[in-house]
């Protein structure tokens, strides 16, 4: 039997953790990329039309990423407690909670598209194709707040491989469908836009029913070591505990998704080529920060399970073991992006201009990856320590009280260059990760 204080095996653990998050994380960029370049072959509107649909699904989904990473890090300390019989009442319980929730905001979205995506200022014609998508694809919200629901559950207790099998098929029917749908191919019709809805609808649908199976075969194994056999019933006590650990986490992942909606009118004020260039630096950092993102997640489940069983040793040495390799990783991944921007440029589009652009953009991201990750992983083990809003509040003083006040000084009063809006962004960053490491030190979590 392994040694649990050994730092062998707790690299394992994290190990085990993080590289099926990040190969996870890689595909569904994968699967985006695919997507998209399938709509550019359509035309501009469609491109357009998934672009900004995607900005309001993603506000929604928010909420039940939140609801997710909430019910990841109550159900560590519940599991790592022992308490079998709880954790099976918090899946039940949120369960509930998701599906009510999501039907709710998928009747929002149906019957509301076109009023809510007037926000954008788009043309005519893309706020028509925009609504027709944003309607269709607003059926898979209750199937992915239920997968996003699976997957917080079973990484909270120490299993990311079930919820990466879900995601993987997730994408890969995404994929084969949306080729199928949109082009018309081995007899299926040829749906243009409305064929990549139909398709995003078909794989929620597949990998739910997969998610659901996990979800169940979990809850029924749980009860058997709780001897807990018992009806269903509604549980306000669990209810009100998923709650205080996942709607703050939600509004923090909602500062994100809403405050995208103004650096995205911010960076369109210097043209659609610095927006372009935006976008592809963006897609670049992403490879940089999958694996940081997994081991925020491992931070949560590792160091909540240990602290539910009041094992305070342990958990400082899964800090200790995730801080270690969360500096190694961005050090090595941060420096490539500071060290060869154009270079990584280059391989995503050939436009002088954009590379120009983007190789700033990548430069300062670079040097900011550090406390951007720190931050993330000092956030995961706030929530595994019981502390659900620090996140939150270290997110929502970022995001609003630094980088969208000043990226509007800068591009609405001051039109400066845009490195600016870059360095307004790291600045965030470095903030973040300053009161995220401050405030877990004020806890006192290993006193």
């Amino acid at each position: 039997m392994d040694n649990i204080y050994d730092p062998k095996t707790i690299r394992k653990n994290v190990f085990s953790m993080i590289v099926p998050i990040t190969l996870e994380n890689i595909l569904q960029m994968a699967a985006g990329l695919v997507t998209m370049a399938f709509m550019g072959r359509i035309d501009a509107i469609a491109v357009g039309a998934v672009g900004l649909s995607n900005i309001l699904f993603r506000i929604c989904w928010s909420l039940f990423k939140g609801l997710s990473i909430g019910a990841s890090a109550f159900v560590a300390r519940t599991y790592g407690a022992q308490n079998n019989g709880r954790v099976a009442a918090v899946i039940e319980q949120g369960f509930l909670v998701v599906l009510i929730l999501s039907v709710i905001c998928q009747q929002i979205l149906f019957w509301q598209a076109k009023e809510l995506l007037t926000i954008f200022d788009s043309s005519e014609e893309l706020l028509i194709s925009t609504s027709t998508y944003l309607r269709i694809i607003s059926w898979s919200l209750p199937l992915a707040a239920i997968i996003l629901f699976v997957a917080g559950v079973l990484q909270g207790m120490g299993n990311a491989k079930s919820p990466m099998v879900v995601v993987s098929v997730l994408n890969i029917v995404n994929i084969i469908f949306s080729f199928l749908l949109i082009f018309g191919k081995l007899g299926f019709p040829k749906m243009g836009l409305r064929g990549a809805g139909y398709a995003y609808n078909i794989a929620h649908i597949v990998a739910a029913v997969l998610g659901i199976y996990y979800l169940l075969k979990t809850n029924k194994k749980l009860k058997e070591d709780s001897e807990l056999e018992r009806a269903f019933k509604v549980r306000k006590e669990e209810i009100l505990s998923l709650m205080k650990y996942g709607i703050p986490t939600s509004f923090e992942i909602g500062f994100y998704q809403i405050a995208s909606i103004f650096v995205t009118r911010a960076i369109l004020y210097y043209g659609e080529t610095a927006y372009a260039a935006y976008q592809l630096g963006l897609q670049a950092e992403a490879l940089s920060y999958m694996p940081a993102a997994g081991l925020a997640i491992a931070a949560t489940a590792f160091m909540g399970q240990s602290l539910g069983s009041k094992d305070k040793r342990l958990a400082k040495l899964y800090l200790d073991e995730l801080l270690k390799i969360t500096i190694i990783i961005t050090l090595i991944a941060g420096g490539v992006l500071a060290l060869f921007p154009k270079i990584i440029m280059r391989s995503l589009t050939d436009d002088v201009e954009v590379i120009n652009i983007g190789a700033v953009y990548l430069i300062v991201m670079g040097f900011s990856q550090l406390p951007q990750n720190l931050s993330g992983l000092y956030n995961g083990a706030l929530r595994a320590s019981g502390y659900p809003r620090a996140p939150m509040i270290n997110t929502g003083l970022g995001i609003w009280g630094i980088r969208i006040p000043l990226i509007l000084l800068i591009s609405n009063y001051y039109q400066g260059n845009i490195l600016w809006i870059w360095l307004s962004m790291a600045l965030d960053l470095f903030f973040r990760f300053i009161f995220a490491f401050v405030s877990f030190k004020r806890k006192r979590v290993f006193d």
